[in-house]
């Protein structure tokens, strides 16, 4: 039986791509809507509001700054996302950004935290994207979100245009990473040097994932009851659930695992945002690829919003009585 209120959620369809090189993911959040996800959460009981899509600029002669490419077109992008985001998060819903490629995490959050300043994130990813301008090898921006929004680096990153508006609005210990096992030389010593809290496949693997989320869960609101951000890059998941993407990395999560992850959070009841990235129609081999990758990321995101795997009813229930025969 489940008598927690459901929850009322607005969706923000994020379809951006100029943190990364790969076509394709832009037309993520067109393929999420076409399986029917507002049709599904509503039918779950939750209050649904369709924000729409997101129009973004494409800023001309966009040169790279350090290793950051497209810096302009990102940073307007994630100053127009958080506007949004915080607009959901004032109007009282949860707040559901479906990307895109994952640079818009520094918008998301970042609205987010306007709300509710002091935010536990978890960021389930299979890279830690804590490159900064000067470290990142690819400069691509998808691997640079945590950067920007780390208060600990804000000393560590250049200036770089585009991102004027944004004032870092994290803490190292704010953050936990869960489903890591591709990681950068540089974000490694990064991770270690701050003290973040992670848990990569290895630790998955030792402590099982309800271990995982016990301690995840405990380490962030053993002080306080924090609002949680949950920052889910399908890549985390194992390539056979979402090969549609640009980066996947063999050796992820299971369904079972994502899906459990999703489920804890909603039992928090302290559930305030949730971004569902890098869904890639376009890297898929087969539409069979693209199906399974797309299914894969509806299931985790209706499981944020109080799809139980052993069911529910409602409380009004009642098991019909045969009628007496006269």
């Amino acid at each position: 039986m489940s008598d927690k209120p459901k929850p009322s959620v607005g969706i923000i369809w994020a379809p951006f791509s100029k943190g990364q090189a790969r076509e394709g993911v832009e037309k993520g959040p067109t393929v999420v809507k076409e399986a029917g996800l507002i049709e599904k959460l509503t039918a779950q009981g939750c209050d649904v509001k369709d924000y729409g899509a997101l129009q973004f600029d494409d800023i001309p002669d966009d040169r790279p700054c350090h290793n950051a490419k497209n810096p302009r077109t990102v940073g307007r992008a994630n100053e127009k996302l958080a506007s949004v985001v915080a607009e959901a998060k004032k109007s009282g819903r949860t707040s559901l950004v479906v990307g895109g490629d994952h640079s818009l995490g520094i918008g998301s959050i970042s609205g987010h935290a306007r709300i509710h300043p002091d935010l536990g994130v978890i960021w389930f990813d299979a890279h830690t994207d804590i490159n900064t301008p000067l470290t990142s090898s690819s400069g691509n921006m998808h691997g640079q979100p945590v950067a920007f929004l780390l208060k600990e680096l804000k000393d560590k990153m250049p200036d770089v245009p585009g991102f004027s508006w944004i004032t870092p609005c994290l803490s190292a210990e704010d953050i936990v990473y869960i489903g890591l096992r591709d990681v950068d030389n540089a974000e490694h010593c990064i991770l270690k040097s701050l003290g973040i809290k992670y848990y990569s496949m290895t630790e998955i693997d030792q402590l099982g994932i309800r271990k995982v989320m016990e301690e995840t869960l405990h380490y962030l609101l053993a002080n306080k009851k924090t609002k949680i951000h949950l920052s889910f890059d399908v890549d985390g998941l194992d390539p056979s659930l979402a090969p549609a993407t640009g980066t996947p990395v063999p050796g992820g999560a299971t369904l079972r695992e994502g899906l459990y992850i999703a489920e804890e959070l909603y039992r928090t009841g302290l559930l305030s945002a949730v971004d569902i990235m890098e869904i890639n129609p376009a890297r898929g081999k087969t539409q069979e690829e693209v199906n399974t990758t797309v299914n894969t990321a509806v299931s985790v995101i209706l499981s944020c919003f109080g799809k139980a795997r052993e069911g529910s009813h409602s409380s009004s229930y009642r098991i019909p009585q045969p009628q007496k025969s006269i």
